[in-house]
């Protein structure tokens, strides 16, 4: 039980984190930070690999670098699909 609170925990705290370095505004608030933070994680995972300290299942640093690239490329399509409609 304390495994999963601790993993939407760090899920938000990585969303917010990279959408300060991103510099965007994340819709949907705490959700969809923590939603960010999740496919972020998974993201830098996958790009970056597992190293650097890791808390509640997340390697922080490629998180925290994957979430922040995906919350730059929804911003990129967001304003794609604005401008086409």
């Amino acid at each position: 039980m304390w495994g999963i609170i601790l993993s939407i925990i760090m899920a938000v705290i990585i969303g917010l984190i990279g959408n300060a370095i991103a510099g965007k505004e994340m819709p949907g608030g705490i959700i969809g930070s923590m939603i960010a933070g999740w496919v972020g994680a998974w993201l830098g995972a996958m790009l970056f690999g597992h190293w650097g300290p890791v808390i509640g299942g997340f390697a922080i640093v490629p998180a925290i670098i994957g979430t922040a690239i995906f919350v730059f490329l929804l911003g990129l399509v967001s304003r794609l699909i604005r401008r086409a409609t």
